[in-house]
């Protein structure tokens, strides 16, 4: 699954668009490197977001094209 889609799915970012947006600044890394919006992701993976003054660490422990609201936390683990 590409990177931007799993941030929406997984609800750690709110839009796709915005997901789109902050790999092209070059706020998304994964596994330590910084990752385009097109990256193909996989389990285990690490991903780091900035978010202004802010970074969100977290390591994919699913993927799902869809899933509910109640169930998108368990797609990750904050670290």
């Amino acid at each position: 699954m590409r990177l931007d889609k799993y941030l929406k799915v997984s609800r750690l970012m709110k839009r796709r668009t915005v997901a789109n947006e902050a790999c092209d600044a070059g706020r998304v890394m994964v596994n330590d490197k910084v990752a385009r919006a097109s990256y193909d992701v996989k389990v285990g993976d690490v991903i780091e977001i900035a978010f202004g003054n802010k970074t969100v660490k977290a390591e994919i422990l699913k993927i799902a094209d869809t899933i509910k609201k109640e169930e998108a936390k368990d797609m990750f683990r904050y670290l």
